[in-house]
Order: structure tokens, then C-alpha cells, then sequence
């Protein structure tokens, strides 16, 4: 298997999207009512990445029925190196108070799409 930067190029070269994200999977570490007080800092900090343009996406994740919640979470990282993406990790409120712990990722996002549809009179969004 390649080094993951010329894995990268060779993506680019056969017409491949190659964009670099960084995924945090989150677990919790403390109990339900530790993480509850965590909660308004951590979405705090998570609104002001995404002013940033560095939260891609986030949230919960099921369990494998995909009826019930777990505690798992992802957060998907906009950043220029695997190293800013664990800052911005280190740096939310549920990892720095020891609320959570996670392990990161690099992710390529080579294939896929979504659709974003606006509607101007109605003042409608709707991301699918």
C-alpha cells in the first residue's frame, strides 16, 4: 500500500476528488451527567469551528441496529495537516475537561454527492 500522501496523488491523477478531511470518533469517558454539563460548551465550541470553516460535519452515531445511541459521536475536521486537526480535537471542551476521548483519523473523500436545494420565496434549505 502506498504512503498516504502518495495514495493522495495517485487519487488526484485518475480524476479522484482527494479532498482531506480529519474524523474524530468520540467516546465518552465520564458519566451521562458530566457530559450534560459539558454539552453547552462543547456546542459553543463547535459552532464557532464551523463560523471557521473548520467543522465539517458532526453528531451522534447509533449502535449497529441503528435503533439506539450509544454515546459514540463523530466529528469531521476541515484542517491542512493530521497535527491542527488533533488541536482543534484537543482543544473542544469535552476532550480538554476529560469528558470524552477520541481517536483520530485522515479520511480521503474521493466519490459521492449531495444535494443542496434552496428555495428563494419560500426561505427553505434542504440538504439531502
Amino acid at each position: 500500500m502506498p504512503a498516504w500522501t502518495d495514495y493522495k496523488r495517485e487519487a488526484r491523477e485518475r480524476g479522484a476528488l482527494a479532498l482531506e478531511l480529519f474524523v474524530a470518533r468520540t467516546l465518552p469517558s465520564k458519566s451521562p451527567e458530566e457530559l450534560r454539563e459539558m454539552l453547552p460548551a462543547h456546542l459553543t465550541y463547535q459552532a464557532e469551528l464551523e463560523k471557521q470553516g473548520k467543522l465539517a460535519f458532526a453528531g451522534p452515531v447509533s449502535d449497529e441496529t441503528g435503533e439506539n445511541l450509544l454515546g459514540e459521536g463523530m466529528i469531521i475536521y476541515r484542517a491542512d495537516t493530521l497535527e491542527e486537526a488533533r488541536a482543534l480535537a484537543d482543544a473542544d471542551p469535552m476532550h480538554s475537561s476529560g469528558a470524552r476521548r477520541y481517536d483520530l483519523r485522515r479520511w480521503l473523500v474521493n466519490e459521492g454527492s449531495f444535494t443542496l436545494s434552496v428555495g428563494l420565496s419560500g426561505q427553505t434549505l434542504s440538504l439531502r
